[in-house]
């Protein structure tokens, strides 16, 4: 009875290895690269006037931009500086249709 070739087990088990990492780039790793350059596309793209939704939900008008922090009209009298990273989406209002 003959024993199977260890270099050809070592070969099937890098094989593996090889396919596994290739599935977590393409399924993990690539499209969280995606997204943060899209996001990060946004946020250079910034300008005065944008209305924009931070990550914690606050929804305002873009008064000021600094290098590192966006400074927001929440409403009438009210202003907040966050950073730049916080701000999530530009945020377009939606018609309600009765």
């Amino acid at each position: 009875m003959q024993g199977t070739d260890p270099m050809s087990s070592i070969i099937g088990a890098v094989l593996w290895m090889v396919i596994l990492i290739a599935i977590f780039y393409f399924l993990l790793y690539r499209p969280q690269q995606q997204q943060r350059k899209k996001h990060q596309e946004f946020i250079n793209s910034l300008k005065k006037g944008d209305k924009v939704v931070t990550s914690g939900g606050i929804i305002g008008e873009i008064k000021a931009i600094d290098e590192k922090t966006v400074t927001l009209k929440v409403s009438e009298g009210t202003m907040i500086k966050v950073l730049k990273t916080a701000v999530s989406a530009p945020f377009e209002e939606v018609e309600k249709k009765d």
